[in-house]
């Protein structure tokens, strides 16, 4: 992990859709950091999810993105953060030509597209490999992880290089938001 404290990113995939508003409002107020906004359109990934009212970040997966340098570019063009996602299977060659041009890093611990799967083990390499990369490239770029996040795995994902940590099931589908961020921070704290 770097020097910065974890960011807790609960994904809105895993809350109730019918009570959006007081979802978020229940994880804002249990001490959310950021709300992770999945935004799906039926192509890359099979479903369908709603689109965004606005964002501090943007990531567009690379596998999506034939011209990545022009898309990060109109992204902050807009007043943006822009950051980059990488599936389970993509190199992270795919990353080192706009490293220094992003403010996050999404690693995909799962594929991408449904809530409450299990982490991929072999992400952790490539976490710390990601971490290596920012770091040894100067980039102020936050390092995200997404898919199967849990208060039981966080540890090994911190040590590995994270600096947010996107939990969706394990928040949203917990008896108490509050109790689960905390625990999360708790694990961070004692890293």
């Amino acid at each position: 992990m770097s020097s910065t404290t974890v960011h807790i990113a609960p994904s809105i995939l895993s809350a109730d859709f019918a009570h959006l508003a007081d979802e978020i409002a229940a994880v804002e107020a249990a001490g959310a950091d950021l709300l992770h906004v999945d935004v799906m359109d039926g192509h890359f990934v099979p479903n369908l999810t709603i689109g965004q009212a606005g964002a501090n970040y943007l990531t567009v997966h690379t596998e999506t993105c034939p011209h990545l340098h022009r898309t990060i570019q109109s992204i902050k063009e807009h007043g943006v953060k822009a950051g980059v996602t990488l599936n389970p299977s993509t190199s992270l060659n795919a990353l080192e030509e706009v490293v220094a041009d992003v403010d996050l890093v999404l690693i995909m611990s799962v594929n991408p597209g449904f809530g409450g799967q299990s982490f991929i083990p072999a992400c952790l390499d490539k976490l710390r490999r990601a971490r290596q990369l920012i770091d040894r490239t100067g980039s102020q770029a936050l390092l995200e992880v997404d898919g199967g996040i849990k208060v039981e795995n966080a540890a090994e994902v911190l040590k590995a290089g994270a600096d947010v940590l996107v939990a969706g099931s394990a928040i949203f589908r917990s008896p108490n938001y509050a109790d689960t961020i905390a625990a999360f921070r708790n694990v961070a704290r004692e890293l």
